[in-house]
């Protein structure tokens, strides 16, 4: 029998709260707009990936579409697709005029910028300067370092990041110690944003060879291409399932081990819907 992943009142009650506040990343492939309107409720918000490979267009569509059925989007804006500002200004135009209130800005995978945004920061101090109307603009956060950048530079993105978002959405991690440690570190360091703990929702093995072997999509597909040695490692025969980790995070928070700003789950979803929604609704069960 599966453990709990929540024992003690405290723990229950910290478990609702993250659920309250979780959301889902949807990889924009043709089927995903009919997969989420089947199996995802409305009350579930979503952030639509983007990709060099493949340009914004995929993912504006299928987040004005979900808009339209009723669901709070974000799609991913990566820097290094936008040309510059006058692109900038017809893009947000365009999110602005489908009733799109939220974004979330990345540097992006594109190996050469389009234009003059290389990064996340050089574009949120653009979309800054022109003006806008979104309730919540997201950033990304990383627990565990990025290969790429020494860990100085990330700290340092962030802290100059922090005052044009509202939220942070971390990459995949597999850790409750590292996610905690973390989020407890940047907050002392005067990061105080909301921060989501990005990890992959319940996947088969199948289904994620699949996703690591097609097209790329997003963040989802960049840290498969980059980490599927350590990540098959937390796979059973029958696939993957957070529930250790949430038991992790829900137990260090009900104890208060860390003063952190963690507020809720960030699930990489793989599109594989129907699972990660049971799923969700499982915890809700477990909470209560």
């Amino acid at each position: 029998m599966a453990k709990p992943v929540a024992v003690t009142a405290r723990e229950k009650e910290v478990l609702a709260g993250l659920i309250e506040n979780m959301g889902y990343e949807v990889m924009p492939f043709k089927s995903a707009k009919d997969k989420v309107v089947a199996e995802v409720p409305t009350e579930v918000p979503l952030t639509i990936t983007a990709t060099g490979g493949k340009g914004l267009e995929p993912t504006l569509d299928a987040a004005f579409f979900l808009r339209e059925q009723g669901y709070t989007v974000a799609p991913h804006i990566p820097a290094r697709l936008v040309g510059g500002p006058e692109e900038l200004d017809r893009l947000i135009s365009r999110i602005e005029a489908a009733d799109v209130d939220r974004i979330f800005i990345v540097a992006g995978d594109a190996e050469e910028p389009a234009g003059e945004f290389h990064d996340a920061m050089d574009l949120l101090t653009a979309l800054e300067d022109r003006g806008h109307s979104f309730a919540t603009i997201g950033v990304g956060g990383y627990p565990e370092g990025h290969a790429s950048f020494p860990q100085a530079d990330i700290d340092s993105a962030l802290r100059r990041k922090a005052p044009y978002a509202d939220r942070i959405l971390t990459q995949i991690c597999f850790s409750a110690d590292a996610v905690v440690d973390w989020a407890a570190g940047i907050k002392a360091d005067g990061v105080d944003l909301p921060v989501y703990a990005g990890m992959p929702g319940p996947v088969s093995r199948q289904k994620l060879a699949r996703v690591s072997a097609g097209l790329g999509l997003g963040q989802s597909a960049s840290f498969l291409a980059k980490q599927q040695n350590m990540f098959w490692k937390f796979f059973s025969p029958s696939g993957y399932k957070p529930t250790k980790l949430i038991r992790g995070l829900v137990r260090k928070l009900a104890e208060g081990e860390a003063d952190t700003a963690l507020t809720g789950f960030h699930v990489f979803t793989f599109n594989d819907l129907a699972a990660t929604e049971a799923w969700r609704r499982d915890l809700i069960a477990q909470a209560s």
